[in-house]
């Protein structure tokens, strides 16, 4: 296999993201026919298999050798021995889809040796495009993004569901002061964190890659920290694609959601 060129790859996905906004916003706002997965697993609709069809077609006639992971794909195991993998939430905040709102997005990555080095978020809706190599900037349509600077958990903004509010979760089972919001589309969560627009995401149930990959080297390349819940780094093109939950922030603010968290693997 050739050497990784990130700044190519990139170029790649965020050619693709863009096709795949066209196809999705086809069938925006028009009421395309929708299921529930079951399992927990949440809606999927016809635009986001049409939009995987898509990606899965010209990605990977790009890049033959790469591995594929995604969310409205079977899996298969022969990802696992692939050097580099693409990880792909065809729409990413299909509720938000469903619910004729603007805040779904499109989250394409490139994994080599289980990091990721090319990633693009795309919300076609809103005309926000967040890119980033694993060595260059992270870029909000073209400029930089740099996440906000507060350090301390009490007061601070952050995305994240209601689950993050039981006292179990917290040391002493005390809920920190945060101020929370939340947003459908993890990816576009994280994006907002990397831009400054709100602290910190955390999500302290298991995550998808393909709900992080793209976004989680955004927000690391804008300037924060971006771990599973115990503080770890997160690795890539795992046999289970999850991670045990998820930190994201400037780094002191960081420090601080990781040190007021339960010590415990995870959340079921």
């Amino acid at each position: 296999m050739q050497a990784s060129n990130p700044a190519t790859d990139l170029t790649l996905l965020t050619d693709a993201a863009r096709a795949a906004g066209d196809i999705a916003l086809r069938y925006w706002q028009k009421s395309p026919e929708a299921w529930d997965k079951g399992a927990g697993a949440g809606p999927v609709s016809e635009a986001d298999l049409a939009v995987n069809d898509m990606l899965e077609a010209e990605l990977r006639a790009a890049r033959p050798d790469y591995g594929w992971l995604s969310e409205e794909s079977a899996d298969s195991a022969a990802r696992l021995a692939a050097e580099r993998v693409f990880i792909v939430d065809p729409i990413d905040g299909t509720r938000a889809f469903l619910a004729n709102e603007g805040g779904f997005a499109h989250a394409i990555a490139v994994a080599e040796a289980g990091r990721i080095v090319a990633g693009v978020v795309h919300l076609p809706a809103l005309g926000l495009t967040y890119t980033a190599t694993s060595d260059g900037p992270a870029l909000l349509n073209g400029a930089p993004i740099a996440p906000s600077t507060v350090a301390a958990l009490e007061g601070s903004t952050v995305l994240t569901s209601r689950l993050s509010d039981d006292p179990h979760h917290w040391l002493g089972g005390a809920v920190p002061g945060y101020k929370r919001s939340f947003r459908s589309s993890l990816a576009w969560r994280l994006c907002l964190v990397a831009d400054g627009q709100f602290d910190a995401t955390i999500s302290l149930r298991p995550a998808w890659e393909w709900d992080i990959a793209a976004a989680s080297l955004i927000a690391e390349r804008a300037g924060a920290r971006a771990t599973d819940r115990l503080g770890a780094g997160l690795q890539f093109n795992a046999p289970t694609a999850q991670a045990n939950g998820l930190v994201v922030a400037g780094p002191s603010l960081h420090s601080d959601y990781i040190a007021r968290l339960a010590r415990w693997p995870g959340t079921g």
